[in-house]
């Protein structure tokens, strides 16, 4: 059985996190899977775990834009787009952005861009300030198999394959963000 962490207890989640261990905690609609976006071994026990193919990427998210703005290549958003995100954050909405050099290869998998949200759901922005940085977010659930939406789902799916789970209630959206493009606009994911 995966160690539970209540929300009195996410220093002891972000250690383990810091330590290359992948915790499940609840995000606006389902619980993600997260782990240090930097720690390429973290990583890949995701995807082994999901059973998902390396070239998908995933998102990070995290408590504030201080967290991902070294993730942005600015130098190609127009002050008037970074705006309109702005203005949509804190809050269950995820924007492509061009990506910068500091984006690990294996989190943007074989696209150009990285999918990026500041949360407003507080149990995912707290695990995130404990972390001090953003999280890789990717939904609990083998590929292919509905997002967890519970504990039970979570343990039933990975079990002990997983280092930890954040025992605090999803956010109440009744699916996943919808993923945009920062600079077009367009939906890649609804």
């Amino acid at each position: 059985m995966p160690k539970h962490y209540t929300l009195d207890q996410l220093q002891a989640a972000a250690n383990a996190l810091r330590e290359g261990g992948i915790i499940a905690y609840p995000t606006e609609a389902v619980f993600g899977l997260g782990c240090d976006p930097h720690d390429r071994v973290a990583f890949e026990r995701i995807f082994a775990l999901k059973q998902r193919p390396a070239t998908q990427g995933v998102l990070l998210i995290a408590a504030d834009f201080a967290q991902i703005t070294h993730y942005v290549d600015m130098t190609k958003v127009p002050a008037n787009v970074f705006a309109q995100v702005q203005a949509s954050w804190p809050g269950p909405f995820t924007w492509v952005f061009p990506r910068s050099a500091h984006v690990p290869d294996w989190v943007a998998g074989a696209h150009d861009g990285i999918a990026l949200r500041v949360t407003a759901h507080r149990p995912a922005a707290d695990l995130c300030r404990a972390f001090g940085g953003a999280l890789v977010s990717t939904s609990a659930n083998p590929h292919g198999q509905p997002p967890a939406r519970d504990l039970a789902t979570v343990i039933t799916y990975f079990g002990d394959a997983i280092d930890g789970i954040v025992d605090a209630p999803l956010g109440g959206a009744a699916s996943p963000t919808t993923i945009r493009d920062a600079l077009t606009g367009a939906i890649i994911r609804t």
